[in-house]
């Protein structure tokens, strides 16, 4: 049984590999082809790049923030986190993520005040280093933390009220007399400081005694506390 014959190729589609043209040709593309395998392994080798900066988060109290960033590094690199200059372990409070290839995040989680501050993710290799900062800024509604006492006070004392308060943006503070604003003076005034207010009294009379209230107000909230000063 004879073998058939293949099919031969149409006009112009027959290479010779023999001949001296063909063979420059393929050099030309083997050559192309290594030129542009370097010019691929120079243009990923080096020194880490970020191609997407960190970007300022808003960190609401309760909840978690993420601080993302794209970055371009081969071979890969080493990450590192840190606030306001130190290091930051990955654990349940802060987690390194790694979402994409190029693609490097820092989640924190159960937001508190103490949580804003400065961020900055460094990336290194074997090539350099380089890194980015961003801000976590936090929000905690106002709050009183803990209302003043009442007083029992003789008649010619100094009274003072104090109450420890929270929030973030820094909330408005007020003190109140019977439902009634207090208008200050060089005798009754009151101060206002990052974490407390206290309402002083100076020479109580027996038109001081009455109830007082504290009132602290921000966009996410509002808090009073009562308490009571008796003069005799």
């Amino acid at each position: 049984m004879s073998k058939a014959k293949a099919a031969a190729p149409p006009p112009g589609c027959s290479l010779d590999i023999n001949d001296p043209k063909v063979q420059e040709a393929a050099i030309r593309i083997q050559a192309s082809y290594r030129g542009h395998r370097s010019r691929k392994e120079l243009r990923e080798k080096g020194p880490p790049k970020v191609l997407l900066n960190l970007k300022d988060v808003v960190l609401l109290e309760g909840s978690a923030a993420k601080l993302e960033c794209r970055v371009s590094a081969f071979p890969d690199p080493f990450i590192v986190w840190s606030k306001n200059g130190k290091e930051l372990k990955d654990g349940p409070k802060y987690r390194y993520v790694f979402e994409d290839p190029d693609v490097v995040a820092l989640v924190v989680r159960d937001g508190v005040l103490a949580d804003l501050g400065k961020y900055t993710v460094t990336i290194k290799n074997p090539f350099g280093e380089t890194s980015d900062s961003a801000c976590i800024k936090v929000e905690v509604p106002a709050k009183i933390t803990k209302g003043p006492d009442t007083v029992k006070a003789k008649k010619g004392s100094t009274v003072v009220l104090k109450a420890d308060i929270s929030g973030e943006p820094p909330p408005d503070v007020g003190w109140m007399k019977d439902g009634q604003d207090i208008d200050e003076d060089d005798r009754v005034f009151y101060d206002i400081g990052d974490t407390n207010t206290t309402l002083t009294i100076k020479k109580a009379q027996p038109s001081d005694a009455g109830k007082y209230e504290v009132f602290v107000e921000n966009n996410l909230g509002v808090d009073q506390s009562f308490a009571r000063v008796d003069v005799q």
